[in-house]
């Protein structure tokens, strides 16, 4: 069918135009192109084997003029980089590593394929990226883009692809990138390729800061060359001016700088120069402590920026207008919270000493300054430095004991203890570096009371339980401790390497999300191991800890025993909190005194309705429910709920009345008796002094001789033993990890399934990140849970603390902590072999 007239006027007028287009509407293209070029080789400085002091007058890129010295400088160094072009024809070039035609943006695609892409001859050589009209000789440059280790290229993504039809290659510069386009995958990746060959055979960029440091660090012994460095050269300066590139340089481009979380990036050198802007506001702020978090924030989302943010300090802390003023302390106040949360590069960190010794005399005398760390030696730890030759003092000359030389004295012992952090400093870890103070973290320890403790920015969890194994008396005690962290849903211990500062500010954190009736988290110093329980002094804070550890797993249902117990242990607890029965006595809450799992198993189960296997069925029943049956069927809902929780209110009317009836018949009874009873019938139950976890028997797989490659076999297990069978499918069920063996439990029964003492035990590990694999003799469990890393670290406890003569040797993942040595607990476990940790006898449950 032919087309209409109108239709092929309109195609004729597109077709010829396009041609206009192609012949003189590059031009100013090409103009562009050339001016984008020429401020592109301008912009970044490469040190040209010049040994001396550079001077630089400017603190950031200007528009300046062309009689000025930077300018020549500029010149000087764009001619070295672009390569002038001659008219010659492009084919011959010499110079070319590829060339080919691309397409500079895509017109067409799959979607709209009647439209002819436009498509330029580029040409890569060793120092740009060269576009021209054509391949003809004399054809028009249309741009150009000069190739600098700062460059950077992305590959082909198949999502342009399924969009577009087309494999796209990105070429970031400084002001502009290149997205071109090849209907061919291998086209693709030849060009990325050979662009990133070019960029990685380029000399590293260095800016004006990173010379001039290298000057500073070279002529640290000559007072009077650093004075002329620092006057001469105002980008090392306090300046009140906006910077319009950072101080180091970063990569062109958007490659891995997308931070995970709610927040979003821009290039690294868009935050750097929006981050200097934040600092400024510092100044006149009257609550810094939000922006300075924020910026804290934003250097631990993009490591990167660390270095940055020091230079860009160290910089508005050198000579400023008002020395000692509230914008001067606010910068100090900001480098204090970074020395305590990141550590900088070692180049950085050694121009950092040298900035704060130029506001605090040395202590030792007579070092010379030299490479590497040794350019700025370390004090010892709470001691300044006094004055020394070759380091500048005039700050600390022209103002004594300042506020500005304490937080230099400050920030230097906290950058010899930083070793970097999991999250940043809390509102109020801020306000006390502000004042150069120490923390006061609130310890709960269940049946005594809270303890407070004066921590720092560095203290871990290892030291705050030694601290309170030695203040609450509980040295010679043979059974471990820990700290956990304890919250609405979760109790889980502290790692020993782990920064308390860290653990308070998800706490903060959490806070803010969770609702106002939830329970605040916090710190609890608990039992970890028990290695002998039966030993414990009935009068000691020890016997109270395991007192109410146990009571936490009754409430939790990992006794498992009776409801008459229950109710007797709930008179017991009772007595212990109120003494005797009194009408006036204080009643707890019934879930703070029986297992509320056991009141919710009295409910009549809810009727399910069986799936109706009729299609008509299901479409008249969804439209039924969506109309006028589904606020029937929503008010039936709520009357079935509200029958439900009247039944459960009678049950537990009941059940509180049957408890107080047993307690009245404790009449007489001691705390300590009352505790003492409690923890006799909960020591009735064989899993006692184990710690339970809640894991999924996905696999048994029989060990055979060369057996170690068969497959997992999850269809039909292997029972445990012949007298224990655990079925053929996958089973909830508890693991104990105790002291002397390992159990398994079907949840609810007293007596274990199966016990494994840990001389049958050949081997553990994890598979993943939650499979945990037990070898035991002739087989291998698979077990699933997400606590993999508390269940390997447990049993490393027990073995190094036990000293097993042959402990079993973790397997098969980098995330099994390691039990080559049985004495050495693995990183990051909380309970550290010391001197606050008795140990038992080598081969005490060695079987």
């Amino acid at each position: 069918m032919p087309f209409p007239g109108g239709l092929w006027w309109l195609l004729c007028c597109r077709q010829g135009f396009t041609l206009l287009r192609r012949d003189y509407g590059e031009a100013d293209r090409e103009a562009d192109g050339e001016a984008e070029e020429e401020e592109e080789a301008s912009f970044e400085l490469r040190a040209q084997g010049d040994q001396g002091s550079l001077e630089v007058s400017l603190s950031q890129p200007t528009r300046s003029s062309s009689g000025s010295e930077r300018s020549l400088l500029v010149a000087e160094e764009m001619r070295s980089l672009i390569v002038e072009k001659g008219p010659g024809p492009v084919e011959d070039d010499p110079d070319a590593l590829v060339k080919g035609w691309l397409q500079r943006e895509v017109r067409g695609g799959v979607k709209t394929p009647w439209i002819r892409p436009r498509k330029y001859w580029f040409v890569l050589t060793p120092d740009s990226l060269d576009y021209y009209s054509s391949n003809e000789k004399g054809a028009r440059r249309l741009g150009s883009l000069v190739l600098t280790s700062l460059c950077s290229v992305l590959w082909p993504d198949k999502q342009t692809y399924k969009e577009t039809g087309y494999w796209s290659v990105t070429v970031f510069g400084r002001k502009h990138c290149y997205r071109l386009y090849t209907e061919h995958l291998n086209e693709a990746v030849h060009w990325v390729c050979a662009v990133q060959k070019v960029i990685d055979s380029k000399a590293p960029v260095q800016t004006p800061t990173q010379l001039l440091m290298r000057d500073v660090e070279e002529n640290c012994g000559s007072p009077e060359v650093l004075e002329q460095i620092y006057r001469c050269n105002p980008i090392l300066r306090y300046t009140s001016s906006p910077l319009y590139a950072p101080l180091l340089p970063f990569p062109y481009g958007s490659l891995d700088q997308s931070a995970p979380g709610p927040r979003s990036y821009t290039t690294l050198r868009d935050e750097a120069v929006k981050l200097f802007n934040s600092l400024q506001q510092l100044e006149s702020e009257r609550d810094p402590v939000p922006l300075m978090q924020g910026v804290l924030q934003t250097c631990l989302d993009l490591p990167p920026l660390v270095d940055e943010i020091y230079c860009q300090l160290v910089k508005q802390t050198t000579e400023p207008p008002a020395p000692g003023g509230q914008g001067d302390l606010h910068y100090w106040q900001l480098l204090t919270c970074m020395s305590c949360t990141f550590l900088p590069s070692p180049p950085i960190l050694r121009f950092l000493h040298f900035h704060l010794d130029r506001r605090v005399p040395a202590e030792l005398p007579g070092t010379s300054c030299g490479q590497g760390a040794r350019w700025v030696p370390e004090p010892p730890s709470g001691q300044c430095r006094r004055d020394r030759p070759g380091i500048s003092c005039r700050t600390e000359n022209r103002f004594p004991a300042s506020e500005m030389a304490k937080y230099a004295c400050f920030i230097r012992e906290a950058l010899a203890k930083t070793k970097g952090r999991e999250c940043v400093p809390s509102l109020e870890e801020i306000l006390v570096l502000m004042r150069r103070q120490e923390m006061i973290c609130t310890v709960h320890c269940p049946g005594a009371p809270a303890c407070s403790v004066a921590i720092s920015s560095h203290t871990t969890a290892e030291e705050v339980a030694r601290e309170l194994v030695s203040r609450l008396g509980l040295s010679q005690s043979p059974n471990l401790f820990a700290l956990y962290e304890q919250s609405r849903r979760r109790e889980q211990p502290v790692g020993s390497a782990t920064l308390l500062a860290d653990i308070l500010t998800k706490f903060e954190n959490l806070a803010g999300e969770e609702r106002e009736q939830d329970p605040p988290c916090r710190l609890c110093f608990k039992h970890y191991g028990f290695l002998d329980t039966d030993n414990v002094p009935r009068d000691s804070l020890e016997f109270a800890l395991l007192f109410e550890q146990a009571h936490e797993m009754v409430l939790r249902g990992y006794v498992p025993t009776s409801e008459e117990t229950l109710q007797t242990l709930a008179a017991l607890r009772l007595q212990s909190l109120n003494s005797d029965f009194s009408t006036h006595a204080p009643f707890p809450r019934l879930e703070e005194l029986f297992p509320p799992h056991v009141l919710h198993a009295r409910l009549p189960a809810p009727r399910r309705r069986p799936p109706t296997k009729c299609r008509g069925a299901r479409l008249r029943a969804g439209l039924l429910a969506g109309g006028l049956w589904g606020q029937a069927l929503a008010k039936q809902r709520a009357e079935r709920d509200q029958r439900l929780r009247g039944r459960l209110r009678e049950e537990g009317a009941s059940t509180m009345a049957a408890i107080v009836e047993k307690w009245k018949l404790l009449q007489g009874m001691g705390r300590p008796e009352a505790m003492a009873a409690y923890v006799a019938l909960v020591r009735e139950w064989p899993g006692f002094g184990s710690t339970l976890f809640d894991v999924d028997l996905r696999a048994v797989r029989p060990r055979g001789r060369g057996g170690g490659g068969r497959p997992w076999r999850r269809a039909a297990l292997t029972p445990l033993s012949p007298q224990s069978p655990v079925g053929a499918g996958p089973q909830r069920l508890w693991l104990g990890i105790g002291a002397k063996a390992v159990s398994l439990y079907k949840p609810g029964e007293p007596e274990p399934l199966d016990s494994f003492c840990y001389g049958r035990i050949s081997s553990f590990g994890a598979s993943d990140s939650s499979t945990f694999r037990l070898s035991v003799e002739d087989r291998d469990l698979l077990f699933e849970t997400s606590q993999v890393d508390e269940i390997a670290q447990l049993l490393n406890t027990y073995l190094a603390s036990a000293g097993a003569r042959q402990p079993p040797q973790p397997q098969e993942s980098a995330t099994s902590p390691p039990a080559s040595d049985p004495t050495a607990l693995p990183q990051g476990l909380c309970p550290a072999a010391g001197p606050w940790q008795h140990r038992p006898p080598v081969g005490s449950f060695h079987s």
